[in-house]
């Protein structure tokens, strides 16, 4: 069509469509990792329960913002989020912290409450808190963006490329209006799939880009919050935000090209499937860690450890990036334990003796170990 180089600017904007023969494995296989990460949850401890939630919330926001290039303080969001799920009652976080972790918190346990332009206006003064903000800040917070085009830009300063340009801030609040009466009245539409509709949900406003800056992180608040309308347990297990951030480079090759494109969205819907299936594979990954880790002091409740050797098997058991997925060496043993490499040597000697690791193949100074499998007859 000439002249029209986004979608906002089609005349049949906002009426998506996609289709529903390509989404429908995705979308099956979605629903199967749900449904087996809420069985394997049940079977956590409360105290266990609880932490996986606040290192998912704690994840959750710590990608989300650097997706956009944006660095938290970790240790004052986790303390942020700690006091509010009453595992540190006497934190003192930043401000920022407090904000992201009110927003998040929001978004996914306050579900019922009508997603409104008041309650966004909101979510974006918590990102941007007065004492976070530079001096002589031009940025509108807690409003809609200026007047100026909104684009998002690459390159040199005299020579940008433009990979999206957002609506004209004339008639935006009725664009906000549409997409978010739309967002109530969807999520009564059994003729709509809940994990489209907040897939839906995340192009249609992250392509209105209604402020100076957030966009992206609100975007994702609003798509955890339709996540935890689909179903509102599991959505405190995972963090897509995580995965987005694992495939950022193919988040925003796959926007700019659906944001250029017509209104099938299919590849958009295909790409969140996609991503969203990764984000409940890996919270099922670390949920049977958590449950092979009780199993393995269940059965070794009775043998007596070193202090020095608990604190290397529980990080063997924890796995993940400091998890040592190739195995310990006794120089790693020495570095973790904070002991000699004689004392590092009679350590992994005696855990072998008593049936707790086992050697890795290979030998000599390369010599490997992990943590025995459980045997079939437990």
């Amino acid at each position: 069509m000439s002249g029209v180089q986004w979608i906002w600017q089609r005349p049949e904007w906002p009426a998506f469509t996609w289709q529903a023969d390509a989404l429908a494995a995705p979308l099956r296989a979605c629903v199967q990792a749900q449904g087996t990460l809420l069985g394997m949850a049940g079977a956590v401890d409360r105290a266990d329960e609880l932490h996986g939630q606040l290192d998912t919330l704690l994840q959750n926001i710590i990608t989300s913002s650097a997706i956009e290039g944006e660095t938290l303080n970790v240790a004052s969001v986790r303390s942020s989020l700690a006091r509010r799920l009453g595992l540190e009652p006497d934190s003192k976080p930043s401000p920022r912290s407090e904000g992201a972790a009110e927003l998040l918190l929001d978004a996914t346990r306050n579900i019922d409450r009508p997603l409104t332009l008041e309650r966004l206006l909101g979510w974006h003064q918590q990102l941007f808190p007065g004492e976070a903000l530079p001096l002589h800040s031009a940025m509108h917070v807690g409003e809609l963006r200026g007047d100026e085009p909104m684009q998002v830009v690459s390159g040199r300063l005299d020579r940008p490329r433009v990979h999206f340009e957002a609506p004209p801030r004339a008639g935006l609040e009725a664009q906000l209006e549409r997409f978010l009466q739309w967002f109530a009245d969807s999520r009564a539409d059994a003729g709509l799939d809940p994990l489209l509709r907040a897939g839906i949900a995340h192009f249609w406003f992250v392509t209105l880009h209604p402020f100076d800056d957030g966009n992206g992180r609100l975007t994702r608040a609003i798509t955890d919050l339709a996540l935890a309308q689909a179903d509102g347990q599991a959505i405190r297990l995972y963090a897509m935000s995580a995965s987005i951030l694992d495939d950022r480079s193919g988040y925003y090759r796959v926007l700019e090209a659906s944001q250029k494109g017509g209104l099938d969205i299919t590849e958009w819907l295909q790409w969140f499937l996609a991503t969203l299936l990764d984000s409940l594979q890996q919270a099922i990954a670390r949920i049977e860690r958590l449950l092979a880790k009780a199993r393995f002091w269940q059965r070794h409740r009775d043998v007596v450890f070193s202090p020095e050797q608990t604190r290397v098997l529980n990080r063997l058991l924890d796995g993940g990036e400091r998890g040592f997925a190739d195995g310990i060496s006794a120089s790693q043993y020495q570095a973790v334990a904070k002991v000699s490499k004689a004392t590092a040597t009679r350590h992994l000697a005696d855990l072998l003796e008593k049936g707790c690791i086992e050697k890795l193949p290979g030998g000599g100074r390369s010599t490997r170990y992990r943590v025995s499998p459980a045997r079939r007859a437990e």
